[in-house]
């Protein structure tokens, strides 16, 4: 595997280490995310930073990295539609002020959903 590659996958890693981490460490950023038709959002909260946190460990053996990958992009496409585009509506439509940063924050899913497609291949 290429240097780039390798430092790419590295960071992936701990991108996902991070942000699963986070789930647990501050999950209250986690609840202004969350739909209101979700049900059990704690629980959701809890269960998706642990998930984030095994596909992150997933991605480190050749053998079970690209089906890692794959399901963080479902994971992100998945996000993209439950929970990103909701929350921009909703703060359109209340005029919040973190309307600007959640609109910024949909074309940056695209990135995180190409660089995990690098690992996806086999």
């Amino acid at each position: 595997m290429k240097t780039v590659k390798i430092v790419l996958l590295c960071l992936l890693v701990a991108f996902y280490l991070f942000m699963g981490s986070m789930h647990f460490i501050q999950p209250e950023q986690y609840f202004a995310m969350m739909p209101s038709w979700l049900p059990a959002q704690k629980t959701l909260i809890i269960i998706s930073g642990f998930v984030e946190i095994v596909l992150a460990i997933l991605l480190i053996p050749i053998k079970t990295r690209a089906i890692a990958a794959k399901l963080i992009i479902a994971m992100l496409v998945v996000f993209f539609f439950a929970i990103h585009i909701p929350e921009s509506i909703g703060y359109y439509k209340t005029g919040n002020e973190k309307f600007v940063a959640s609109i910024i924050r949909l074309p940056i899913q695209f990135l995180f959903i190409a660089w995990a497609w690098i690992f996806a291949k086999k």
